[in-house]
């Protein structure tokens, strides 16, 4: 008997019927049939799941009887696994988690035995259980309830599309799918009903004030909105400054902030919400920023001491604001930072194509235009209808066909010239940031390239301040928040990575009010803050700390470029090479062939790399386990018959098993290398060297037997600005100053250097099992 011919009110019996250990038939996930497949499901795998680990077995039994309708039984699963995990770890994350949950299941539980409203059932047992709550751990609840259905309706949609062709599900699937399944259903649910009850609990625990007009010179005003714990004497606030106008997300941040003994104040760029005029990013941040913290320092709630966090383009707001040196400022929290004109919307003087449709979202309305940034079609077409066209960059919104003045604007600045230094701090100007400073950032996609900016020219012009960096193996929203989302759920995977034990934490629990309590109420730093540079070294389950970024390792590997070929790669050897020959590169920069290429691997760990447009080489196996930690540069020799182009380096550690594993990358447009402030164009026919220095931290353990492979390629592809290497203005470049393919030699001399800590070099702290 075939699952799908199975009678929807007999699916457990064909569950039964049809599991041969190898796993359970996949049951009817048609909409209507959803409920009772799942309800059958449930049924199934409460009978067959067995665990040693007693919080997976409560984990998964409370979610199996919420599916089935056994509201007692979810609500007793809750509680004893709620004190198992406490009696191991009393903190208010514990006591919050899962706490919309076991409300649901009572309430579900109370209705089935008293009768009535479960809208009355719910209002009840809500306000029972919040109300013995503490600030934090209610924050915590609060914030976990008020997340959007929509989230988990998506995430559920897709668990199902992933199992279409499927006629089996392993043990371990079904329990996901139920998963995704028990958590949509309640959250849909529930949600509806909890607004009213959290307003209400707000406005017990806190006094909020929206809507507050602030002056900010030049006759602008900024919108602000405060929340501060009721009853309490003058607090410390905590900032956020953000283009970011929404207030949903403003409120869980802000509940957190006041939870923890602060105001918690933010302020929305000019033109936002009750504000006046039209937003412009980045132009009055730190001046309007500088000034309401002035604002604040003078309120009858506040104590005179503010302190900024969050990260992105809030974390830039952070340093425009030092920019200022606004006396009430006393310590700033930036994660994941950016700095316009050094990573946005350029990097390495190479704009790109993402953040383009970035304006309309911030700057079309007094909050976000999520409609017009979410149109991923229109932005996939536009960069395919540039690239073929080969029009000049400067020409995207006219191919778009919507005027986009604020990216026209940036892209004209071409160099890291006075419009970008007048918006954070430039050279001897971070002499003047005194204040405690701490940075977050992730070595993949997105970080830490500002971070590590910001990091250097504090520690160049004011050596002695007390700064601190954090890095660990995150992408761009992971640096700011970690690896722990609103339910409590720990991510364990990014982009392939499985992540080490130890750097699997949120920031926002583990260290923001710590850092803050630590400046402003005395208490002791946090424990990861063992030295300037805490990183997380990758592949070995520990952290690391080190005085500054020279101090991560203590020797170098010199990889010279090898003109000898072994399995299709040219090599990388520990010394120059007698009798080596140049190596070619050549791209057709006219070509648009490759319109669609399909793209091989992509992934931090990958079976397969992109090597178009590019020469590769790899090292001899490493004879032992290798820590590469730092920054790695290069010296590169060549003679090439175009002025400028654009170059990439992509290092991977290749396993002995053939796995491909991402260090972080660098690209840089060549003219630009020495100084991103002037354009010094190349001498096309002649020999010349490039030196460069990553800007993307890196703290890996490469493994016993594992390569370095190293791409070195020129940019040319869809998503980024193209440089014909005319000598041209590259914005005002056109398809038809490509000219004859690029063609660049790379010559003998040619090395890449990396940094190597023994293992005795930086002082690790224990590892987390």
């Amino acid at each position: 008997m075939a699952i799908r011919h199975c009678v929807t009110l007999a699916l457990a019996a064909c569950f039964a019927s049809n599991a041969d250990g190898q796993g359970i038939p996949t049951p009817p996930l048609t909409d209507s049939a959803i409920p009772n497949s799942m309800r059958a499901l449930a049924a199934y795998v409460a009978r067959e799941f067995r665990t040693d680990n007693r919080d997976s077995l409560l984990d998964v039994t409370f979610r199996l009887a919420l599916v089935r309708g056994d509201y007692a039984g979810a609500a007793a699963a809750l509680r004893d696994l709620r004190a198992a995990r406490l009696a191991r770890s009393p903190n208010p994350q514990t006591r919050a988690l899962n706490i919309q949950f076991e409300i649901l299941a009572v309430a579900k539980a109370h209705q089935s035995t008293r009768g009535g409203a479960f809208a009355d059932a719910f209002a009840s047992t809500f306000d029972s259980v919040v109300a013995s709550l503490d600030d934090r751990t209610a924050a915590l609840a609060l914030n976990a309830m008020s997340v959007a259905p929509g989230a988990y309706r998506f995430a559920l949609q897709q668990a199902i599309s992933r199992l279409a062709d499927k006629t089996q599900l392993p043990l371990a699937d079904a329990i996901r799918l139920l998963r995704a399944y028990q958590i949509s259903t309640s959250y849909e649910e529930l949600v509806p009903l909890a607004r009213d009850r959290i307003i209400a609990d707000d406005q017990r625990r806190y006094v909020i004030e929206r809507d507050i007009r602030v002056a900010v010179g030049e006759g602008a005003t900024n919108c602000v909105i405060v929340m501060r714990p009721r009853n309490a004497p003058r607090l410390p606030a905590l900032l956020e400054y953000t283009i970011y106008a929404d207030t949903a997300t403003t409120l869980r941040e802000s509940r957190r902030g006041a939870s923890n003994g602060y105001v918690a104040v933010t302020a929305f760029t000019r033109g936002k919400l009750c504000s006046d005029g039209q937003p412009v990013p980045y132009r009055h941040d730190g001046a309007d920023a500088a000034a309401v913290i002035d604002w604040i320092s003078k309120q009858t709630w506040s104590d005179g001491r503010v302190g900024m966090y969050s990260g992105s383009y809030e974390g830039f707001t952070q340093w425009a604001a030092l920019k200022h040196t606004p006396p009430a400022l006393k310590t700033i929290l930036s994660a994941a930072t950016n700095a316009p004109g050094l990573d946005t919307p350029p990097e390495g003087n190479i704009v790109w194509n993402f953040i383009y449709p970035w304006p309309f979202y911030a700057a079309n309305n007094k909050t976000l235009d999520n409609v017009t940034y979410g149109d991923g079609r229109r932005w996939n077409r536009l960069n395919r209808q540039w690239y073929t066209s080969g029009r000049a960059y400067r020409d995207l919104d006219k191919i778009d066909g919507t005027p986009n003045p604020i990216f026209d604007e940036w892209i004209s600045h071409d160099s890291y010239d006075e419009f970008w230094q007048a918006l954070i701090p430039y050279r001897d100007e971070f002499a003047r940031v005194k204040i405690p400073v701490l940075q977050t950032a992730g070595y993949y996609y997105g970080g830490p390239g500002a971070d590590l900016y910001y990091f250097r020219e504090l520690e160049k012009y004011n050596p002695t301040a007390e700064h601190y960096l954090v890095v660990g193996p995150w992408d761009h929203l992971p640096a700011q928040r970690g690896v722990i989302d609103a339910l409590g759920d720990t991510a364990s995977v990014l982009f392939g990575l499985a992540l080490d034990p130890v750097a699997r934490i949120s920031l926002v629990s583990e260290l923001r009010y710590q850092w803050f309590d630590y400046v402003f109420k005395g208490k002791p730093k946090p424990a990861l803050l063992r030295d300037k540079v805490n990183y997380q070294l990758v592949g070995a389950n520990t952290w690391k700390h080190a005085p500054s970024i020279a101090a991560m390792s203590n020797r170098s590997v010199r990889l010279y470029l090898n003109s000898e070929r072994t399995n299709g790669r040219y090599r990388l050897t520990d010394a120059r090479p007698s009798n080596a020959t140049e190596i070619p590169l050549r791209v057709d920069l006219s070509d648009r062939a490759d319109i669609d290429r399909v793209i091989p691997g992509g992934l931090l760990v990958d079976r397969a790399i992109d090597t178009v447009n590019a020469v590769t080489f790899a090292s001899e196996p490493f004879p032992s386990a290798t820590e590469i930690a730092g920054l790695f540069s290069g010296h590169l020799e060549l003679v090439t018959n175009k002025k400028d182009f654009d170059f990439f380096v992509q290092p991977y550690e290749l396993t002995a098993t053939g796995e491909y594993r991402q260090l972080p990358p660098y690209q840089w447009r060549a003219s630009f290398v020495s100084d991103l402030t002037t354009r010094r164009l190349l001498a096309p026919g002649e020999k010349q060297s490039i030196d460069f220095q990553s800007i993307r931290l890196a703290a890996h353990q490469m493994r016993p037997g594992s390569r370095l492979v190293i791409v070195l390629g020129v940019i040319k592809n869809p998503g980024q600005q193209i440089n014909y290497g005319s000598g041209k203005r590259v914005i005002d470049e056109t398809i038809a100053d490509a000219g004859p393919p690029l063609e660049i030699r790379w010559l003998p001399g040619s090395y890449f250097s990396f940094p190597v800590a023994d293992p005795t070099r930086a002082t690790p702290q224990r590892k987390r099992r």
